[in-house]
């Protein structure tokens, strides 16, 4: 691992003394959750406004927030309603930048007085101070999430596009350990952070973070001009993932490769075994693939309801009507909930029914959310030998 982090990295998380919030003290049970009525994770995108120039942005978040941006009346009202399902959600509070928004702790401490366990992704900026971080666990947040693309400051400042920004996340990581708040590591998988994937991994470890996601690059904002992986490579990568989360200090989070499932799926279970969740946090393992529009919502800054922020198909706005009606009833979800209505071969895949491909993904590529995942090298019907 690079001199750098290893100057920085800290080890698992600890509990200071303090009295968590009463919310913070309850674990949704989702074990048996219908998502045909509710999704396992609901992310809103609170702003778009962000000090970084990610070169791959979905949002192509911009320096200024945008006026049309829900007001923190509409946000009240956007959190009672999600409080409104049979069982609440994960609260993804994401951007841009969550923090550029002043009312950030306030919306934090109504969500978990709803019950709403709520998950913050502050950018790499010094913005996310210590005093701030704090006063988020005091609000009720149960997890921060940050993003590393780089194991070292000179390749994640050139993907964030700001110098400084690898020094101020490990920072964030930093000051979560000494609040005892947990903390998700976010690593965009694409042709430019492939190489330091190994070290991704080691740094993750060394820096004691619960849950290692990686999101696995669609094509779309700013991330348009970069190279995903290969069918191929994505097959290879995806192996290495299940050896080398086996025993890991994280678990491991697959973020638009659905077909990792199929992976797991044909290893047999114990490589499934191996993924055992080890989060304490009350933020879970889905009991069930998740995937857009099926567990997963998304809600734009202006308020736009979509079945993921990698899926801008909108099919609403929460100004005008209930995100419960339309995650249930909105034609778009139910079409995503059904793998009777893929197309390609993952329509004749025998295993749909625990991946069904990215949506995202095929979206991007092709315009129809429901045609084959263009990253998955597996052809159903054809002669296949398990990964050993």
């Amino acid at each position: 691992m690079d001199d750098t982090a290893s100057r920085h990295a800290v080890a698992q998380p600890h509990r200071p003394d303090h009295e968590d919030p009463p919310a913070r003290s309850r674990k949704p049970d989702l074990a048996g959750a219908d998502f045909t009525r509710q999704p396992f994770v609901l992310a809103w995108e609170m702003t778009r406004a962000c000090n970084l120039a990610c070169i791959h942005c979905r949002a192509d978040a911009q320096l200024r927030r945008d006026p049309r941006e829900l007001t923190t009346k509409d946000a009240y009202r956007l959190i009672d309603d999600i409080a409104g399902f049979d069982v609440p959600p994960t609260l993804i509070l994401t951007g841009g930048d969550p923090l550029r928004r002043p009312d950030l702790i306030e919306l934090v401490r109504h969500a978990s007085s709803r019950g709403l366990r709520a998950t913050v992704t502050p950018a790499g900026t010094p913005l996310a101070s210590h005093e701030r971080l704090a006063a988020l666990r005091d609000a009720g947040v149960a997890r921060l999430a940050v993003s590393l693309d780089g194991a070292t400051a000179e390749t994640h400042d050139a993907f964030r596009r700001v110098p400084g920004s690898f020094k101020w996340t490990l920072a964030i990581v930093e000051h979560a350990r000494d609040l005892g708040l947990p903390v998700q590591l976010h690593t965009t998988l694409c042709r430019q952070t492939l190489p330091e994937l190994h070290q991704m991994a080691d740094l993750a470890s060394d820096l004691g973070v619960v849950v290692w996601a990686v999101f696995c690059l669609v094509p779309m904002g700013r991330g348009q001009t970069l190279e995903p992986l290969t069918p191929a490579e994505y097959e290879e990568v995806f192996n290495w993932l299940v050896d080398r989360s086996a025993g890991a200090s994280w678990n491991l989070k697959l973020t638009e490769g659905y077909h990792f499932r199929r992976i797991l799926a044909q290893r047999g279970e114990r490589a499934i075994a191996g993924l055992g969740f080890k989060s304490g946090d009350g933020i879970g393992r889905a009991p069930k693939a998740v995937n857009a529009g099926n567990g997963f919502c998304f809600v734009s800054h202006r308020g736009e309801v979509c079945p993921s922020g990698f899926l801008p198909v909108v099919t609403g706005n929460v100004r005008e009507q209930s995100i419960v009606d339309l995650y249930r009833n909105h034609p778009t979800f139910k079409t995503l909930r059904d793998p009777a209505q893929l197309r390609g071969k993952c329509g004749s895949c025998g295993f749909k029914q625990i991946c069904g491909g990215s949506r995202s993904r095929a979206y991007a590529a092709t315009g129809d959310f429901l045609a084959a995942d263009p990253a998955c090298i597996y052809e159903p019907g054809a002669v296949h030998s398990n990964a050993s």
